[in-house]
């Protein structure tokens, strides 16, 4: 299986503030930013990435730090987690965002 990248998810109060810690101090880059989520991008490796989320979005089941995980072929993944009987909490999902990094 092929990871492409990995990215936290922080769930924060303070997105402005962590915006502009996270650019003005460690140089990131603003990658997107849909109000709710900011995702930050390292100028000079682009899949090194932190996703900032406005208080509790980031997930309703686990509120603080979360995981993207990007991976190939998405597909087989799952269909891997669910024959080995895993609970999927967040289903495959089509979103307006994102991106091929390839």
């Amino acid at each position: 299986m092929k990871i492409k990248r990995v990215v936290p998810n922080v769930s924060t109060d303070r997105l402005d503030e962590s915006r502009d810690f996270y650019t003005t101090l460690l140089g990131f880059e603003v990658a997107m930013d849909m109000d709710w989520i900011v995702t930050l991008a390292s100028p000079d490796n682009p899949t090194a990435q932190i996703s900032l989320v406005r208080g509790e979005s980031a997930s309703p089941t686990s509120p603080g730090v979360t995981l993207t995980v990007e991976v190939g072929d998405v597909d087989a993944v799952h269909a891997g987690a669910l024959s080995r009987g895993y609970r999927i909490v967040y289903p495959l999902t089509d979103e307006t965002y994102g991106g091929d990094l390839d």
